[in-house]
């Protein structure tokens, strides 16, 4: 039993390895892209902001300082208990093209994320549409080249791949194998592909034409998804609109957590919903996640030399993957990977608590507003 799991972890490595060696090929690198103008048509940049105080004036003056000429800059302050309000407000007066709505309210059927997006874009007059994260730090020539790349290669959607920017050993561990994880599961790649079906949106940079939101049914078809960023790109493919992603790793910086308790608890908001809030699928993510992540490092101590020889083809097809995605997806160092099943196990953990926290509380918490499980079924 054993042996035919091992055999079959190498052919599924190899295979993936091959796949993901081709597919990032297709993947541009926003440095590598040259430009020869800060002009075009108007782009409307939107930030949802909820509690964002101690990062919302760095992220907003990144933006003032693009070198793109024609920008309206949106900021939808969502029902903030803390000073995110009053700095948006004070910052009207550094930039007198930048207009803060405040959204006092939630209404029914809306996370508030997406509700606050939604309330952009209908204030919004841009050609092209920003949606944003304020906790992102931008190099001045990031909307540019954006803008060019979209045009050039006529397509509707483009999201970026950021910088993820995490302090600690065991955060950067953590993320790492999150980016892995999540690049071999999501085939980011697949989404360059104009015939397939795969789609791809990261909050920290969606842009997108504003025809092919209006097309897609703007943030009303995906209003009580947590995961609104990714369904955003699925949507695209959905109607037979062209997206690219790219990555961007000196051009777009975030933040995501603090430390690895702010990760656990982030997971809360989308795990499940990445599982489509489906009890079978926790067991095949969690099942699956042991058998091809964890068992071939224990399998490292066996006394079967056939065993032992697939183990250790196993675990360098592993890495080999895991070097290709870190060098193209991070900024880390590669010295995280000696922690490898680890942080397969605590990704494993953050699977079942997620799940149970959702279960136990009949929905998810986020920022401090409860949305009910039988709604978010409903409405995925």
């Amino acid at each position: 039993m054993i042996t035919t799991l091992l055999i079959l972890n190498v052919l599924f490595w190899a295979a993936l390895l091959l796949e993901a060696v081709i597919g990032y090929r297709t993947i541009a690198r926003l440095e590598n892209i040259d430009i020869d103008t800060h002009f075009g048509p108007l782009v409307s940049v939107i930030v949802a902001a909820r509690d964002e105080e101690a990062a919302i004036v760095e992220s907003l003056q990144s933006l003032f300082r693009q070198k793109y000429s024609a920008i309206e800059w949106i900021a939808v302050n969502d029902r903030s208990s803390d000073n995110t309000g009053q700095l948006l407000d004070n910052l009207t007066k550094e930039n007198l093209q930048l207009k803060v709505i405040h959204i006092k309210k939630l209404p029914q059927g809306w996370l508030g994320k997406n509700h606050a997006l939604y309330q952009g874009y209908q204030q919004s007059k841009g050609k092209y549409l920003l949606f944003t994260d304020a906790d992102v730090i931008f190099h001045p020539e990031t909307l540019s080249k954006a803008l060019y790349f979209i045009q050039k290669q006529n397509v509707d959607h483009l999201t970026i791949s950021p910088n993820l920017f995490a302090k600690g050993f065991w955060l950067q561990a953590f993320i790492a194998f999150f980016l892995f994880g999540f690049s071999f599961f999501k085939r980011p790649w697949r989404a360059n592909v104009d015939h397939s079906k795969i789609g791809m949106g990261i909050g920290a940079f969606n842009l997108i034409s504003r025809e092919a939101y209006e097309k897609i049914g703007t943030h009303k078809e995906i209003a009580m998804r947590p995961d609104d960023d990714l369904q955003l790109g699925y949507q695209i493919k959905a109607n037979g609109l062209r997206q690219r992603v790219v990555t961007g790793i000196s051009y777009v910086k975030v933040t995501w957590y603090e430390t690895l308790k702010d990760a656990l608890i982030g997971l809360e908001k989308n795990t499940f919903a990445g599982l489509h809030y489906r009890v079978s699928m926790i067991f095949v993510a969690v099942i699956g996640t042991f058998l091809s992540h964890v068992l071939p490092f224990l399998t490292l101590f066996t006394t079967n030399a056939l065993q032992l020889f697939l183990s250790i083809t196993t675990i360098l097809l592993i890495f080999l993957l895991y070097r290709l995605v870190t060098r193209r997806m991070t900024s880390f160092s590669l010295i995280h990977f000696i922690v490898f099943p680890l942080t397969a196990l605590l990704f494993i953990y953050s699977i079942l608590r997620a799940s149970f926290l959702t279960f136990k509380r009949g929905g998810i918490v986020w920022r401090g507003t409860k949305y009910s499980l039988k709604e978010l079924r409903k409405r995925q």
